[in-house]
């Protein structure tokens, strides 16, 4: 008698729905917030609330980091040489501030051109499309 393994099907709550707005702004926001964090570093160095706020800013609201989210970030960073951390006492509470490296501003540099690559992609993407639905509106 062969035995055979039986595989377990994927619980269906857990499976993305590609077609919900938020799955896909969900996706897009995680991989945004880590640019945005070298972006806005690139402009000075900050505290992490005044990172947040400032990504915050930069995207209209687009991308509005957690701490939840920003402190991995900078640790993952940190890290990899991308930034520095030095704290120091403000009010009688400690706060570090992050200065990203040349390393980090190299990091951004290639970012930035990663995403005007995508960028370009998704306008030609986009012409596609509307050509698409002119010719279906004209059938």
């Amino acid at each position: 008698m062969v035995k055979t393994a039986t595989i377990p099907m994927p619980d269906a709550r857990c499976r993305p729905d590609y077609t919900s707005q938020a799955y896909w702004a969900g996706t897009i926001k995680m991989s945004l917030s880590k640019f945005f964090i070298l972006r806005v570093l690139h402009d000075r160095p900050m505290h992490g609330y005044d990172i947040a706020r400032a990504v915050e800013r930069t995207t209209n609201g687009c991308c509005s980091p957690t701490e939840g989210t920003i402190y991995p970030v900078l640790r993952e960073f940190e890290e990899g040489g991308y930034v520095t951390c030095a704290a120091e006492v403000v009010s009688g509470r400690q706060r570090k501030t992050y200065t990203l490296t040349e390393k980090g501003r190299d990091a951004f540099h290639v970012g930035v051109a990663a995403w005007k690559e995508v960028n370009q992609v998704l306008t030609e993407t986009e012409r596609c499309v509307a050509r698409e639905c002119a010719v279906d509106c004209c059938r």
